[in-house]
Order: C-alpha cells, then sequence, then structure tokens
C-alpha cells in the first residue's frame, strides 16, 4: 500500500457534494487526413482494448486508521471509467461546453480508481474530443500536463500510441524498499521521516510569520489573508457546474508584457482582474476594495507526474482602479512581494507556510465557520504546456482546455494552458452562483485591448 500525502489527503477531506474535488481536461482534436466517418467509433473500439491499465489507474483508496492509502483494484472494470458519447446537432462548440460542464459535476466514486475518460464525436468540422477528468489527490495540474505530453507526439505519423491509462510507467531509481501491506514498523518509520522534515522548518516559519507581519502593517503590496472583499464570486455554491473555454493568440500577451517590463503571468492577471472588474460591474456587484486572487505556484523539483507539490501566492488584482496600467503597476508589485518570500525557502519550508497562513480559510472551507471571513476570492492557475503542435494516433490536438474545481464561497476558478502560440482560458463556476459567466470570455478580449491601447501596440 502507497500512503497519500497530507497534501493529497486534503483534496479528499474538502469534498462534499457540492464541492466535487476532481479535476479535468478537455482536448478538441481534428481527424487524420483521410479518415472515414467511422472513425470515431473505431477509435472507441481500439481505446477499449486497453483493458487493464498501469499505476496510478488501476489505483483505488483504501483507509486504515484514519489514513489514505492506495492500493490496486482487483475488480477494475473498463465500461465504468471510458464512455463514448454524440453531441446532439448542431454540434457546436457551445453543446460540448454543455456536455463537459454536466459531467464535471458529478462526483467520483471512492470504491473505483478515481478517474474517466470520455471520448464525444459529432463535432462540427470533422472534429472530436477526448475529455478526462481525475480525483485532484492523484494529480496537481504540473503532474497532469507532464502525463499529458507522454500520451502525445509530436510526429503525425505515429499509430499504436495507447490511451492515457495506459502510458508506460517511467523507470525510476529504486532509493528504498517499499513498505509491505502488513509492515507497521516501516510505515512508522517513514512517518517519523516526514516528521523530521517538518520539525526542521519550524525555525523559517517563525522568522517568515514574524516578517509577514510586520510587511501587513507597513508595505502597501503586502496582500495577506485578512484582505480580500465579500464578493458574489464567495457565496455558497451548488454542485451544478458551467464551463466555458477560449482560445487567444500566445504572442498579445507576449507583446503587452514586453512593451510594459511585465512577466507574462503579470499580464494575464491584469487581464483576469480587468475581466472580472467589468463582469462584476454589469452584475452590479463590484466591490469597492479589489479582489484577491489565489495563485498556485510549483515547488515540483523531480520530474514526478504524480501528487500535489504547490504553494499558494496571493495577490492583488486591482479590480478597483479603472486604469488598465495602473492596475497591471498594481499586480506586479502584488506578485514580486509575493515571491519574494518564497525565494529562499526550501519546498517543505515554502508548503508549509503556505498551509500555516492559509489554515484560517483551510478551516473556513471543511467547517464553513464564518460567511464574512475571505482568505481569497478567485482561484487563476497558469500551467506551462506543449510548444510544439501534438498528435495522438495522427489526429492532430487543436486546443487544450483545462476544467478545474469551484470551492464553497469560491465559485470560480481560472486555469490556463499554453500550447504552442495559444493560451487555452478555462473557466469553470457554480452555475448558480454565477449568471452569464461566459460572459467572462468576452471581457477577456476587451481586457486585452484595453492593455494593448495602454501599452501603445498597434
Amino acid at each position: 500500500m502507497k500512503p497519500l500525502s497530507l497534501a493529497d489527503q486534503l483534496f479528499l477531506w474538502l469534498e462534499k457534494r457540492q464541492q466535487p474535488m476532481h479535476v479535468g481536461g478537455l482536448h478538441l482534436f481534428s481527424f487524420p487526413e483521410g479518415a472515414s466517418q467511422k472513425y470515431v467509433t473505431e477509435l472507441a473500439e481500439y481505446m477499449r482494448s486497453y483493458e487493464r491499465p498501469i499505476a496510478p489507474f488501476n489505483q483505488r483508496l483504501k483507509t486504515r486508521f484514519g489514513q489514505h492509502y492506495w492500493v490496486e483494484d482487483d475488480h477494475f472494470d473498463l465500461d465504468h471509467h471510458f464512455r463514448h458519447s454524440a453531441l446532439p446537432k448542431p454540434g457546436r462548440i457551445r453543446e460540448l461546453l454543455s456536455l463537459v460542464s454536466v459531467k464535471h459535476s458529478a462526483l467520483m466514486d471512492r470504491e473505483r480508481p478515481m478517474w474517466e475518460c470520455h471520448l464525444i464525436e459529432g463535432i462540427r468540422g470533422k472534429r472530436f474530443a477526448i475529455y478526462y477528468k481525475a480525483h485532484h489527490c492523484m494529480f496537481d495540474g504540473v503532474a497532469a500536463m507532464r502525463m499529458t505530453n507522454r500520451l502525445l507526439s509530436e510526429d503525425a505519423s505515429l499509430r499504436d500510441l495507447p490511451p492515457l491509462w495506459a502510458i508506460p510507467a517511467r523507470e525510476k531509481k529504486k532509493v528504498r524498499h517499499e513498505a509491505s501491506q502488513g509492515d507497521v514498523i516501516t510505515s512508522l518509520g517513514t512517518l517519523a521521516s516526514a516528521a523530521g522534515k517538518q520539525i526542521s522548518t519550524v525555525p523559517t516559519l517563525i522568522k517568515e510569520v514574524g516578517h509577514a507581519l510586520n510587511q501587513a502593517r507597513k508595505n502597501p503590496d503586502y496582500v495577506s489573508a485578512f484582505q480580500a472583499p465579500p464578493s458574489i464570486l464567495n457565496t455558497p455554491i451548488t454542485g451544478s457546474r458551467r464551463f466555458a473555454a477560449q482560445s487567444y493568440p500566445l504572442e498579445r500577451f507576449k507583446a503587452i508584457a514586453k512593451a510594459t517590463r511585465a512577466t507574462l503571468n503579470d499580464v494575464v492577471l491584469a487581464v483576469c482582474g480587468s475581466a472580472l472588474r467589468n463582469y462584476l460591474i454589469s452584475q452590479k456587484a463590484l466591490p469597492a476594495k479589489p479582489l484577491v486572487a489565489m495563485v498556485p505556484m510549483s515547488m515540483r523539483m523531480d520530474d514526478s507526474d504524480s501528487g500535489n507539490q504547490i504553494a499558494m501566492i496571493l495577490a492583488s488584482l486591482g479590480t478597483h482602479v479603472a486604469d488598465p496600467s495602473e492596475r497591471l503597476g498594481l499586480i506586479q508589485r502584488s506578485i514580486q512581494d509575493s515571491k519574494q518570500r518564497f525565494a529562499n525557502m526550501s519546498l517543505e519550508e515554502a508548503v508549509n507556510f503556505t498551509a500555516l497562513m492559509m489554515a484560517p480559510a483551510g478551516l473556513n472551507m471543511l467547517m464553513g465557520l464564518s460567511d464574512k471571513f475571505q482568505a481569497f476570492n478567485v482561484v487563476i492557475s497558469n500551467v506551462p504546456g506543449p510548444k510544439k503542435h501534438l498528435y495522438w494516433n495522427g489526429a492532430r490536438l487543436e486546443g487544450m482546455y483545462p476544467v478545474s474545481i469551484p470551492l464553497d464561497r469560491i465559485a470560480l476558478n481560472i486555469t490556463l494552458v499554453s500550447y504552442v502560440d495559444q493560451l487555452e482560458f478555462g473557466f469553470t463556476a457554480c452555475r448558480r452562483s454565477l449568471p452569464s459567466m461566459q460572459r467572462l470570455l468576452d471581457y477577456v478580449e476587451q481586457a486585452i485591448e484595453e492593455l494593448e491601447i495602454a501599452a501603445d501596440i498597434a
């Protein structure tokens, strides 16, 4: 048995009916050249031929004494995990996003391996889609992206590539023996070793917490876990989801970044801040104080593709400011201030510092202690993706859109993936909490244009 880390278990503890804790991805493909009308049906049969998955796709949860473990599922049933369906006519992207919204609303079955794959045909323009979802305790965004890169190929002529659940595992050097199912002594030793790592971070944590409290009093660019204003983004949510997605040229963001001496991520946050400002104005619900975004930052130092290794940055989105240039400058200073806190920390120190500062928010999410306390208003995550066009068994990947997790009182998640020369935006929200959420796609375009004008980009 393999025990889950504390970070991975957190995603299980946070899960409830209105708050499913799985992440997903929507991949849009065009047919290979010369493909027949039965292409997707034949593809479905090919994928079904891989009946036995490899780890972690053959692993289900087992709980002993409050600790969750991964164990192999002896009764794996592929039909539960792989589904083939077709869009209703006219087969537009609108119908595709509607279907993904419904699929993403359903909880995962904890008695089985917690993943699904949906092959979707009937999309206009000789295209098909694959929608994956997996519980967040299995992967973080970077790990999921690495696994996707292993699934696909830069060679359009390659065939017989396996589906996601059958990709051969990477070879890793074995540095110590795995604990056997009943090896309590070894398990306790592993736990003690992990505890030692945690204890060693205490001096740094004490110093950094003191520094954070001092900065909160003196530094106007410092964003603490107690500054997020009340907002319609932060109401109790239901289990129903709405998913919207759009591709935007990456070069437009890079041009703005170059002209304003900002990073690409600064520009992304400024665009999101402007889009959220306009959306909240349209709903007559713009707070007087700036929205605060929680921005996951990967701390992954190895080449692993499972588990979670992330810290969190809190950043002001400047939504109280009308001028796009002023908003971008405010975001730049906020992000730089946050990054400096983690610059000299180890992985354990950064993760534990994040956990300590976000503990009140975590308790509030778990227990619903206060409707008024809000550590942040929205999650915005930017995951680096492939830089070259990719193919799967000859089918060209046209777009890859992340489908993520709204949380109770965090009704919107914005996740982006870069793909070749595009930035793929995925907006995942509670359908009831945020009406007409798809308008955010128009407001993103408007925000890009505003920054281009402000930066004097023709």
